[in-house]
């Protein structure tokens, strides 16, 4: 009953923070002194095609009136035109939502991979060198940006190593559409070949994530597992005479992951974030590209849909979060 009705709470919550999110990319969108009329009809257009444009687009109305019609489109799922493709900014999105979720999921299952088994054996081997060089290695993850490494990845692994690709996210005609993933879809034709050219074409951006993101992990695993490590019913284990890799694996553990797990669901924000950054880097076909291209074009439509989707995804994600959380800490749930 408890979970119910955290999930009820967490839902009644999703309109008022998509809300939230609208008028403050609206507002921003409008503080940035470019012209989206100028840009869209080109330096040549005259004073009466800019200004007819203008009443067009709706941008001669005060801005209360703007986001007035804002909200009342997207109430009515009508997110409008995107000065940039010229096509609806809900199908445009539709269609790179798969590319962006594919590299995020990625990317975050990599960082789980790597940040927990490593929090873990840091944990265990506290003050040791070991330790210490994870330390200062999930430091300075944490600490480099993600353009920076993207380019650093691909000068040396695509340019001069010549083993992953430079960009796209595969080569030919790729497998057949079903969930718009590439890597299931090759699983689901069965095409190898295909599977193979999505994996490498998937490596570098996704590394490029999944590093910042594995080395908070590792950060958050560490910490938990001190915590708990010494806690009076894991003495109790030890005092029983259980090994102690059942001891941390199956008691440790999952105790030490509560924060973890929390964790997950603020690096999935992060990810998508930086996302907008790694996809214009290695020309990744997904929202991020859109996003960039609709700042460029000062379209703020197509901005604001771009901020509904991932708001809305990341509420998603982080209810998913909670609601595995409510799992593993069944306390938080009586």
């Amino acid at each position: 009953m408890r979970r119910l009705e955290m999930i009820l709470s967490r839902l009644a919550w999703f309109v008022p923070t998509l809300a939230g999110l609208v008028i403050i990319v609206f507002l921003i969108s409008n503080v940035i002194p470019t012209d989206p009329v100028r840009v869209l009809l080109g330096e040549n257009a005259t004073a009466t095609q800019i200004e007819a444009m203008r009443v067009k687009l709706g941008y001669d109305q005060p801005l209360w009136v703007q986001l007035a019609r804002h909200f009342h489109d997207i109430v009515s799922g009508n997110l409008g035109i995107s000065i940039y493709s010229q096509r609806p900014i809900s199908e445009d999105l539709a269609q790179r939502l798969p590319a962006t979720l594919e590299l995020t999921l990625t990317a975050i299952t990599l960082s789980i991979a790597l940040g927990i088994p490593l929090g873990v054996i840091s944990a265990l081997r506290r003050n040791s060198l070991l330790d210490h060089i994870l330390r200062v290695v999930s430091v300075s993850g944490l600490a480099i940006a993600a353009f920076w490494l993207a380019l650093l990845l691909q000068f040396l692994f695509a340019m001069k190593l010549g083993v992953a690709p430079l960009n796209s996210r595969i080569d030919g005609f790729g497998p057949t559409p079903v969930t718009g993933l590439m890597i299931i879809d090759s699983l689901l034709d069965w095409d190898m070949e295909s599977l193979h050219s999505a994996l490498s074409h998937i490596a570098l951006p996704a590394l490029t994530l999944a590093l910042p993101a594995a080395a908070t992990i590792v950060r958050f695993t560490r910490a938990g597992v001190l915590d708990v490590i010494n806690s009076n019913h894991v003495l109790y284990q030890r005092a029983m005479g259980l090994p102690p890799g059942l001891i941390v694996w199956k008691y440790v553990l999952r105790n030490a992951l509560i924060s973890t797990v929390t964790q997950i669901g603020l690096i999935f924000g992060v990810l998508v974030t930086n996302a907008v950054i790694v996809e214009t880097v290695f020309d990744w076909p997904g929202m991020g590209t859109f996003a960039v291209q609709s700042i460029l074009q000062s379209d703020h439509k197509a901005i604001i849909g771009f901020t509904i989707w991932i708001g809305a995804l990341i509420v998603i994600v982080n209810l998913l979060v909670d609601i595995t959380h409510s799992f593993i800490d069944p306390r938080g749930t009586r």
